[in-house]
């Protein structure tokens, strides 16, 4: 399988066309092989618009959701960015051709160990991987300009919007079950006042610890 040819065509046949412009979001999923960051059994399928299962119950995320996601965020080469459920790092790395410094955090030691080692492989310096508690965020490093879930979640949160910086965004594919589709939720932080708003639809595996039986508020 050609990857090169298997890269070019998702970013233009199932990105491009479905309403993402930012340069900054094509260049990176242009720029990344995806195929790395998924089991060597998965690698013929990553380019499809579908999650990817990683083992355990985690999945990467698809490439439409994940990049209309990252165009929400509106990225700045100047931002720093928290990644919830990093898993293998593919949207981290992602993030790292975007944004000037990127925190990648991940409940799972072994993915946290296969994302260190493919940051390493790809020559990325701009991405820490941390292992801890997903639903507590990273507050040693906060504020972030940029929050972003990499898989979905009952609620987010108060204690990681609280890690928002002024004019910070956050994302996230809220509600999503196996029933009805989730909402993609755009938290924005100006003024001291924090705004929501439902962005589009979309459905994405739930990270650990956010399932749709736990209650956070926000």
């Amino acid at each position: 399988m050609d990857f090169n040819v298997a890269r070019r065509n998702m970013v233009e046949g199932q990105i491009r066309t479905n309403r993402v412009t930012d340069p900054l979001v094509l260049n990176a999923l242009k720029a990344l092989p995806r195929e790395m960051f998924v089991p060597k059994a998965m690698q013929s399928i990553c380019y499809m618009d579908e999650g990817v299962p990683l083992g355990g119950g985690r999945a990467l995320m698809e490439p439409l959701a994940l990049a209309r996601l990252l165009q929400e965020a509106a990225v700045q080469n100047t931002d720093a960015v928290l990644v919830i459920g990093a898993g293998t790092g593919y949207a981290a790395a992602a993030l790292a051709h975007m944004a000037s410094a990127v925190v990648a955090l991940e409940s799972d030691q072994g993915l946290a160990d296969t994302a260190s080692r493919l940051m390493a492989d790809l020559g990325i310096d701009n991405v820490a991987v941390v292992t801890g508690p997903l639903d507590q965020g990273y507050p040693q490093q906060a504020p972030y300009d940029v929050i972003f879930f990499d898989g979905g979640v009952s609620e987010i949160p108060a204690a990681i919007c609280d890690q928002l910086a002024e004019g910070g965004r956050l994302v996230a594919v809220t509600e999503a079950d196996r029933i009805q589709l989730g909402r993609a939720v755009l938290v924005t932080r100006n003024e001291g006042a924090v705004g929501r708003r439902a962005v589009f639809e979309a459905n994405v595996p739930v990270l650990p610890g956010f399932e749709p039986d736990v209650k956070f508020t926000f």
